[in-house]
């Protein structure tokens, strides 16, 4: 066991992040729960509190920085888990981040500061997770802008929110049922699921180290999940698009997932002229993909809530010199080499859809009729490069 252990909870299901959290709490002996309230940047201060099983230890305000209470929660948050950590005493220090913070940020911040990070947790409610998805309001609009400037939504917060933690405490929702169960297993199909209560009895803590040995009961799986270990460099990798661990095939219970994987780009004005229609044919899609006029660069496509973020993502492996291979992180080196093409290397197109209701069928027609045509893939490459480049807008070129 690291000194002190800091596990981090997020999600924009508010009460299944606090059932969470009330759990880690109550299973943990000599465990504290550390929250920056970004509610009240209005004011000019972040609020954070410091709690531990029998309630209220500390709590101050921090002041925001450049206008910015997510700025302010970056610049508190290490130095506040140092004190923790040189007061002694604490075994684990539960960072339950306010609603729209993204926990990779929050994961990175605390591993640059040289704490150890020992799981990251998002709490969901099944019941919640298509209308989160399919919610395309801005952060601002709710209320839970974490900045002047946040331009984020609703969806798609929630779905990387979703998508970076490996494990997910999942609510007891009476409202759910199999279909939203199935969406989430299908969004997020690696994930530990830990179903927790809304409200259930704590009990007695688990491995208390001042019970004698044979008495001790053992930690609950989200504690074990929580202390399991972190890697915040496989997880960032997982989300990179040329690397990214995505969903496969899946149809069950009403949801299906679609794996749309070709060899040949797209055109990029017939993209461009569907991309409304291919958007709005999924609660959730993501991946990379291939545009003739722009042939050596990566595509991220990343959609949720009928909104659509695209951008680069650098360039395809296929485009580097053998020189400049040794810069690149191994694990994209091993990704590209899974999926290597004689012609192509790792130039593709995968693009993965998941919703209720999918029409595959549709959806696939759609997509082939927006790639190359046999004569437009013969011209080459010289004569790719020369078609109207539509997505210069969207790239900001």
């Amino acid at each position: 066991m690291p000194e002190l252990s800091v596990v981090i909870v997020g999600g924009l299901h508010a009460d299944a992040r606090k059932a969470a959290v009330e759990r880690l709490l109550a299973d943990v002996p000599g465990s504290v729960v550390l929250h920056h309230d970004l509610a009240t940047a209005a004011a000019g201060t972040v609020v954070r509190t410091i709690r531990d099983a029998t309630g209220l230890v500390s709590a101050g305000e921090a002041p925001l920085v450049n206008d910015c209470a997510c700025c302010a929660l970056r610049e508190d948050l290490v130095p506040e888990l140092l004190r923790i950590r040189d007061a002694g005493g604490t075994r684990m220090a539960v960072v339950e981040l306010w609603d729209s913070v993204e926990p990779k940020a929050m994961a990175e911040v605390v591993t640059a500061g040289g704490l150890t990070v020992t799981g990251v947790i998002t709490a969901v409610d099944p019941a919640l997770v298509l209308p989160y998805l399919g919610n395309g309001d801005d952060l601002a609009e709710r209320g839970l802008a974490a900045a002047a400037t946040d331009q984020r939504t609703v969806a798609d917060t929630f779905a990387r929110q979703l998508e970076y933690a490996p494990v997910l405490a999942v609510a007891d929702s009476v409202e759910a049922d199999e279909e939203d169960r199935e969406l989430l297993a299908q969004l997020h199909p690696t994930a530990r699921r830990v179903p927790i209560g809304h409200g259930d009895p704590a009990g007695a803590p688990a491995d208390d180290l001042t019970v004698p040995a044979p008495r001790r009961r053992p930690l609950s799986p989200l504690a074990q999940a929580a202390l399991a270990g972190f890697d915040v460099e496989s997880a960032a990798a997982a989300q990179h698009p040329a690397c990214a661990l995505l969903p496969a095939e899946a149809d069950a219970h009403g949801v299906a997932t679609l794996v749309w994987h070709r060899r040949r780009p797209f055109h990029p004005e017939r993209l461009y002229e569907a991309l409304e229609d291919i958007t709005c044919a999924a609660a959730r899609s993501r991946g990379r993909f291939w545009l003739a006029d722009k042939p050596d660069v990566l595509l991220h496509w990343d959609a949720a809530g009928g909104a659509l973020c695209v951008e680069s993502a650098g360039p395809w492996l296929a485009s580097l010199p053998d020189a400049a291979w040794d810069m690149v992180p191994p694990v994209r080196r091993a990704a590209a080499s899974l999926d290597w093409h004689a012609e192509h290397g790792d130039c593709c197109q995968h693009l993965v859809f998941t919703s209720p209701g999918l029409d595959r069928d549709s959806l696939e027609r759609l997509l082939e009729s927006c790639l190359l045509t046999d004569a437009e893939y013969a011209a080459g490459r010289d004569a790719w490069k020369r078609l109207p480049p539509a997505f210069d807008t969207l790239l900001e070129v």
